[in-house]
């Protein structure tokens, strides 16, 4: 690979921020991105991660990932991409282990469950949820809610997947109505490496994850695009190894093929779409940091074979079921509930209007652990 440019130029850099909502005076040994990212790393929603799972097989063993580890490995793969190109670590850092602190307990079945129940009080998005966190939840500072991230992180964590430009979420729709977070363009490229770290991350570790889970095998894999040429590659001896050496062998060069392959997409669509400086990539009508068309078919057939095999796989769909009654029941507990039990868990509630939002604040925020717990206690 031939990595030709320094696109130090199409960085965002901490010097020219739009700076935050509520003024503050700059550090005087820190930039604001890593301000932003120290603030992240201190706060409570990042530290109850470790307890939240990624596809709900966490609790079965020591090894699976957390929505914690996740996202350190999301930081490694974004900070690696963005030092080869001379871009903002720091950010790309920031965006990487803040983007999954919205999810609830229980994965995409929690998701699913808090959608349901709250969909007829202004509904639930967990991307909507991480704003609320950072923007409004997050009690640490005497002059204001949340943690007053600049508005480039804002601005990364709004659009991890991409421009909104319909059916804007509550509260990044009131978020951007005070502080105009240019919703319909792309983000920064530190921001756009965030979220393809994130697809790299997840569809390697998932292969790691449903192998020790015993969802699918090594001749299963095989038979898919990249994974199987790089089995092919090993000795006809490989399966004597230790299953943790072997996984590692498929995912570490797995993940390297697809950076290599984003690196080099980065570079040529810099070249193509003549991109000059940090603006240009927010006014394009495509992602600058993306997988090759090749890339993207082959990712594609990953990604197929992990729904088939273990997102709808008999005991990840009985894990799913069990979650979305521990949740929807959690939520209903403490909308009919008497005063006495729902004092003890919410003792800020005030106002009968904003009940539900507190609630599914309250759920979406609990760890795996203590939504079991609190469901064994006042309903099982």
């Amino acid at each position: 690979m031939s990595i030709s440019k320094d696109l130090s130029l199409l960085s965002s850099s901490p010097e020219t921020s739009k700076g935050r909502l509520i003024k503050e005076s700059y550090s005087q040994t820190r930039s604001e991105f890593q301000r932003d990212r120290d603030r992240i790393l201190h706060s409570a929603a990042f530290r109850r991660l470790k307890h939240k799972t990624q596809v709900f097989v966490s609790h079965e063993g020591d090894h699976y990932r957390t929505r914690l580890t996740h996202s350190l490995e999301v930081s490694q793969i974004a900070r690696s991409i963005c030092r080869v190109f001379n871009l903002d670590e720091d950010l790309a850092d920031t965006l990487s282990i803040s983007h999954d602190i919205g999810h609830p307990p229980f994965g995409h079945a929690g998701e699913d469950a808090l959608s349901s129940s709250m969909k007829n009080y202004g509904g639930f998005d967990h991307n909507d949820q991480a704003i609320r966190i950072v923007h409004l939840l997050e009690k640490k500072y005497f002059n204001f809610d949340g943690l007053n991230l600049t508005w480039e992180t804002l601005e990364g964590l709004v659009k991890h997947n991409g421009p909104i430009k319909e059916n804007i979420p509550m509260t990044i729709n009131e978020l951007n109505n005070k502080f105009n977070l240019q919703l319909n363009k792309f983000p920064s490229l530190e921001a756009q490496i965030s979220s393809i770290a994130d697809d790299i991350a997840y569809n390697n570790h998932d292969l790691d994850d449903g192998l020790r889970a015993g969802f699918f095998t090594y001749d299963e894999l095989a038979n898919l695009p990249l994974i199987g040429d790089i089995i092919k590659s090993f000795p006809s001896e490989f399966e004597s190894f230790e299953m943790q050496r072997i996984n590692n062998e498929i995912t570490r060069k797995s993940t390297a093929i697809m950076i290599k392959d984003v690196m080099n997409t980065i570079d040529e669509h810099v070249s193509k779409l003549s991109i000059k400086t940090a603006n240009d990539v927010r006014l394009q009508n495509q992602l600058v940091a993306d997988f090759s068309p090749v890339m993207k078919e082959k990712v594609s057939s990953i990604k197929s074979f992990l729904s088939s095999k273990m997102y709808n796989h008999d005991k990840v769909k009985s894990m799913t079921q069990n979650a979305h009654k521990i949740i929807t029941s959690l939520f209903e507990l403490f909308m009919n509930t008497d005063d006495k039990i729902y004092s003890k868990y919410l003792p800020d509630y005030e106002n009968e209007n904003h009940k539900s939002r507190m609630i599914c604040d309250f759920v979406a925020g609990m760890t795996d652990n203590f939504a079991q717990t609190i469901y064994n206690k006042h309903i099982n």
